[in-house]
């Protein structure tokens, strides 16, 4: 994308007759988006075409090359447009028509829209599609949790390592592979885990999964089969972690969570035989399991109990060195689950399940009569990516850009919800905020009106069944600087509205 003005054959300052002070405050990114893809749409900028470099195009506008950069990329996203290297960045035609994400006749709601009128997504008790109900709500800015920058997705290097497998692909290679997934992808996840996560295992200890999802059915099913039928959560904690075990076991007691991670106390009070934990960084809280509470966590079981360790995202760190995995510790008591959801895209439905032995022929068989194991070609460019550095490097890259967007939600929660508490900054994808109890409104009625105003988040609500206070988890690693502060300042016009209600009633 880089180039001069001359290589691109544009005029720079009058290219599409640009003018920022046309832009809304805090809205560049938009406004240049827009003006794009009407230039797309209406032929100024016909397929084939060539766009500025992108430090030539912020120049000349007098913007920053993240505003330039931000807004070609969200064309590249619809399909607009494609980045050709030393070719530079390329028109490749309109977006597909579809239904606008709310209609132009429609305004969005005044700041001063009455919190909770609740339509059926947002409830104070969500049910099992609300996930499904929520990725398909339109927004102008989708602030949830657990979405990667799907935009990084390293698609050179992931054609390179395609190519290269296929070229060496024997015929007997595509036919049914072991259910336990394929021998060198199992070998690469080994040696990632040793070097990652300080887990020493075999790559026959390895049964590679379609995402924490399935692991976690996988085991439901398996520990019913030796008389587990009951595994204790943490409090707030993962919802959707929940449902998926509660689809197969007869209770998931809560266990409520402080600063130093889940209380090992009221565990045994619960006297659950076994319990889900996110021990390296807590979801939602982002608290790391606290040293002295982790050897009792240990202790505990050791004496019995088994743990399940859902290690969703912790390569994602930015503020602290790394927490070792509990599984390095205790390998006969500790099923680990983890996967490249987070690392690559949730599409590839990719993970890896460890379990103690006594429980690896029953989750084998659980996989084996669910699907006959993973789709083998994508096992094969995953290993070569992980045994060649590729993975490594993109994970690099992926730090330094979730770091810049994390900071950029800060500053911005700082600026519009200054009563707000931030947690779990140090590492992963997501914030944790925590808000004044006085408000007068309740988090789902928050996520509510935020819904109306086009911004999506999820209500702490959601991931806590013990007394919790209002609060809300946002996703920063999918958006742009932009969108987030833009996002941000909704949620505080909103907060304010509320406050200046609440105190005038």
């Amino acid at each position: 994308m880089d180039g001069s003005a001359a290589e691109t054959g544009e005029t720079g300052a009058d290219f599409l007759q640009l003018d920022t002070a046309e832009a809304p405050s805090g809205g560049l990114t938009d406004w240049l988006a827009r003006r794009l893809r009407e230039a797309v749409a209406d032929g100024r900028l016909p397929a084939g075409s060539r766009l500025p470099a992108s430090r030539v195009l912020s120049a000349e506008l007098g913007v920053s090359r993240g505003v330039v950069t931000d807004a070609y990329r969200r064309l590249a996203e619809s399909g607009q447009l494609a980045g050709r290297g030393r070719g530079g960045t390329v028109v490749l035609g309109p977006a597909p028509a579809v239904p606008p994400a709310v209609p132009q006749s429609v305004p969005y709601p005044a700041p001063q829209a009455v919190l909770g009128e609740a339509p059926p997504l947002f409830r104070d008790d969500p049910d099992a599609e609300v996930f499904d109900q929520l990725r398909a709500a339109p927004a102008r800015i989708d602030l949830t949790p657990g979405v990667p920058d799907l935009a990084a997705f390293p698609r050179a290097a992931w054609l390179r390592a395609e190519r290269a497998v296929l070229d060496g692909l024997a015929a007997s290679d595509l036919g049914y592979g072991d259910v336990r997934g394929a021998p060198v992808l199992r070998q690469a996840v080994a040696h990632w885990l040793a070097r990652n996560r300080g887990i020493r295992a075999d790559p026959d200890e390895v049964l590679v999964v379609a995402g924490t999802a399935q692991a976690l059915a996988l085991l439901g099913r398996a520990l019913g089969r030796v008389g587990i039928t009951e595994v204790a959560v943490e409090d707030p904690g993962s919802l959707g972690a929940r449902q998926h075990l509660a689809h197969w076991l007869q209770a998931t007691p809560p266990v409520p969570v402080d600063a130093e991670g889940i209380r090992v106390d009221a565990l045994r009070a619960t006297g659950a035989p076994a319990v889900l934990l996110t021990p390296a960084h807590q979801y939602p809280t982002g608290v790391v399991l606290g040293g002295e509470r982790r050897r009792e966590l240990l202790r505990w079981a050791g004496e019995g109990g088994l743990v399940i360790e859902d290690d969703y995202d912790a390569e994602h760190r930015y503020d602290r060195p790394p927490v070792p995995a509990l599984r390095a510790e205790l390998p006969d008591r500790v099923c680990y689950a983890g996967s490249i959801s987070k690392l690559l895209a949730p599409a590839l439905r990719t993970g890896w399940l460890l379990v103690p032995p006594r429980l690896r022929a029953a989750v084998l068989d659980a996989k084996r009569f669910a699907d006959l194991g993973n789709p083998v070609l994508p096992q094969l460019v995953l290993a070569r990516l992980m045994e060649s550095g590729e993975l490594e490097r993109h994970l690099r890259l992926l730090r330094r850009r979730h770091r810049r967007r994390r900071d950029a939600m800060i500053a911005a929660i700082r600026t519009h919800l200054p009563t707000a508490t931030v947690h779990g900054a140090a590492a992963g994808l997501h914030l944790m905020l925590t808000l004044s109890e006085q408000l007068g409104f309740t988090d789902v009625e928050l996520a509510t009106a935020a819904l109306a105003r086009g911004v999506k988040v999820q209500p702490l609500s959601w991931h806590a069944r013990l007394p919790c206070p209002p609060g809300l988890v946002l996703g920063y690693a999918a958006g742009s600087p932009g969108g987030i502060a833009e996002g941000v300042a909704v949620l505080g016009e909103l907060v304010r509205s509320a406050g200046r209600r609440s105190s005038s009633g």
